[in-house]
């Protein structure tokens, strides 16, 4: 839907109030919803004292540090910023893609690196202190050009025993570019052997 002859206090207005709705809109996404530039966009915000989205994204994290509540994962291992979690449900984390994770030729990102934030983001949410992938099933969607910001959120869907099935979406500039469903299993005590993972379990 787009939103057209709106003076600019009307703009700001609405600008601001999709962006309390939703702090992933980035420039671009708000310029083409209201019919205007991206510079333009980019003035209301200022004007408005609203920082750009990744910065909103992390204002509204929590205030207690995300990356502490993680149990399966140590600081460095988590691929992108973790942004929020709630252990054993849902986490959210950004990961700001550079020239260094692309193809020299095209600039297009390296599919590992979505795979990486992905997955990283998955075990995170895992409420044990070990937790591995299993199986993965994933769809690339859409290319990812360097200097994109990737949002990815994922969800556990089920929990059988000690398996747990998490589905993770990850988007730029509000378009979906990955799904994946992958078959997490914890491991509670690492002198215990653990059943194997059944890609028919679920």
């Amino acid at each position: 839907m787009i939103i057209q002859n709106l003076s600019k206090m009307e703009r700001q207005k609405k600008i601001k109030e999709y962006l309390l709705k939703d702090p992933f809109l980035s420039d671009k996404k708000l310029a083409e919803l209201f019919n205007f530039s991206v510079q333009t966009i980019r003035l209301d915000r200022l004007e408005m004292g609203i920082p750009e989205m990744r910065k909103r994204i992390i204002q509204v994290a929590k205030n207690t540090s995300s990356i502490d509540k993680v149990k399966s994962l140590k600081k460095e291992e988590i691929i992108g910023e973790l942004i929020d979690i709630e252990l054993g449900k849902n986490g959210i984390a950004i990961l700001k893609t550079t020239k260094s994770m692309a193809f020299n030729r095209t600039g297009i990102i390296r599919s590992h690196y979505i795979f990486s934030l992905a997955d990283s983001l998955a075990i995170s949410i895992i409420d044990a202190e070990v937790a591995l992938t299993g199986i993965a099933r994933l769809s690339y969607k859409k290319p990812v050009y360097a200097g994109q910001t990737l949002v990815a959120k994922a969800r556990v869907a089920r929990k059988r025993s000690n398996k747990f099935l998490v589905s993770v979406h990850v988007k730029s500039n509000q378009k979906e570019v990955f799904t994946g469903k992958l078959i997490i299993f914890s491991v509670k005590d690492s002198s215990k052997k653990e059943g194997g993972i059944n890609e028919n379990s679920y």
